[in-house]
């Protein structure tokens, strides 16, 4: 798994890919054509401290490492965290993941 990190790559996929949102996530994706998947998760100050911020992170990254494999290949996807995910656990962010790729139809 590959990650976004520059901020140029970041405004690309905001501003050249397609976005859909749910409760808890909004996701941009733009195709990149590279083998690979890159996948970038930003969680903005409003959502909570850092430690808050980190957790939300980690639960997006290992629900997308657990699933990687049902993920079409060469697509850079930026995940956004709406603040009424804070007090979410790591299922219902799983299948809002899940949910909003299957709506890109990346998966």
């Amino acid at each position: 798994m590959d990650s976004l990190k520059k901020n140029k790559d970041f405004q690309n996929v905001y501003r050249n890919g397609k976005s859909y949102a749910d409760k808890y996530l909004v996701m941009y994706v733009l195709e990149n054509g590279l083998e690979s998947n890159r996948i970038g998760i930003s969680v903005s100050k409003k959502v909570g401290n850092s430690v808050v911020r980190h957790h939300l992170t980690r639960l997006l990254r290992e629900s997308y490492r657990l699933h990687e494999e049902m993920f079409h290949s060469g697509w850079d996807i930026v995940v956004i965290v709406r603040v009424s995910a804070k007090n979410e656990g790591y299922h219902k962010l799983k299948s809002s993941l899940l949910h909003l790729s299957n709506l890109h139809g990346i998966i």
